[in-house]
């Protein structure tokens, strides 16, 4: 599994956002995600991913005042033609705007030129379409307030998609300092696939959370588990099995889930769960279910590979159905029977024979 530097001791957050750019260096114009880092923590839930929502009420603030040279950097995964760049600081409030500021662009990352200065807390530059790989706002003198950015724009041929489900996580490593690098990696894994579960697990009117903690204790006896936007991962089994990162994305799933009602079934929820996890994120690595052992209620991977049949061979749609039903708190056995025209035991008997 590949290790990121150890950015965290210095503060430094990274961010995984998703972008829809422009043509690339090899001329693609499939959407592109970047990476931002920063020198600076976040200041409780005003996470860094508020700064390319499109929303103006949001905003990424630091947790301390800055110094002169702390950044603000969106590195893209590959050189993208940009028209330009609008950098907006300060809160909605018109509180800790930038005055002492600059906006920088690198073609390849590591060396940066100045395009701009801030100004009335913005900054604007138009690159005429050069290739980038990256752009970043520098503090250029000591601050007596936090850093504040509002919305980082960029304009390319496609337009920037606005990140819809921001995100970040928190991690927690007290009870395993050696762990650290091995938590920010995941957590960036999970902020990464934070955008596909959302997509997978859609309702009409539902934010998901966009602030999670992951804790690694080692007094926790079982693998992970979640509670509201808490994830707790035992320092024991991720130590023995660092390459189980999906166990956390299928932690995070649950995050998203935030089903209600006693009636939702457990080995529903976690099929839901691992649905999301072997199906979408890690396809491929499920494994042998046993056909001997295996019914829709067992839980887990069995129960998902149960919805994954149901979706391939009834409906397309079904198990973002019984998500909405689930978390309304309205799931019924009876919906099975709604939605295929079939009842639970004759669709597992169905589905145990291609096991077979």
């Amino acid at each position: 599994m590949p290790r990121f530097p150890r950015v965290w001791l210095i503060a430094a957050l990274l961010v995984i956002v998703a972008f829809q750019i422009g043509p690339t260096a090899n001329g693609d114009e499939s959407p592109l995600s970047a990476t931002v880092t920063s020198s600076l923590a976040t200041a409780e839930d005003h996470i860094r991913q508020f700064a390319f929502d499109g929303d103006p009420t949001t905003a990424f603030i630091s947790a301390d005042n800055p110094h002169a040279n702390d950044s603000f950097t969106l590195e893209f995964d590959a050189p993208v033609a940009v028209r330009s760049i609008k950098a907006t600081s300060g809160r909605s409030d018109g509180r800790d705007v930038l005055e002492s500021g600059a906006l920088e662009a690198s073609a390849d990352g590591k060396t940066f030129e100045r395009l701009a200065t801030f100004a009335g807390g913005a900054a604007e530059a138009v690159p005429g379409e050069h290739l980038l790989k990256a752009v970043r706002i520098v503090v250029t003198a000591d601050l007596p307030h936090p850093l504040a950015v509002r919305e980082l724009a960029i304009e390319s041929p496609t337009p920037v998609a606005t990140f819809q489900y921001p995100i970040e996580f928190r991690v927690d490593v007290a009870d395993a300092p050696d762990m650290e690098d091995w938590a920010g990696n995941t957590a960036r894994i999970c902020e990464r696939a934070y955008r596909m579960i959302n997509e997978e697990l859609a309702s009409d009117g539902y934010k998901p959370p966009h602030f999670v903690t992951l804790a690694l204790k080692s007094d926790y006896q079982g693998v992970a588990a979640t509670g509201g936007e808490h994830i707790v991962g035992s320092v024991k089994y991720f130590k023995e099995h660092p390459d189980d990162v999906g166990a956390m994305v299928h932690e995070t799933v649950h995050v998203v889930q935030r089903y209600r009602g006693r009636r939702n079934p457990g080995w529903l929820v976690e099929g839901v769960a691992d649905y999301v996890r072997f199906f979408k994120f890690e396809p491929g690595n499920l494994g042998r279910i046993d056909a001997r052992r295996a019914h829709y209620d067992r839980s887990y991977r069995v129960s998902a590979a149960f919805l994954a049949y149901l979706v391939e061979t009834y409906d397309k749609d079904l198990v973002r159905k019984l998500n909405r039903l689930l978390r309304a708190g309205e799931y019924r056995a009876e919906v099975f029977q709604e939605l295929t025209g079939k009842a639970l035991d004759e669709l597992d008997d169905e589905w145990r024979a291609t096991l077979q």
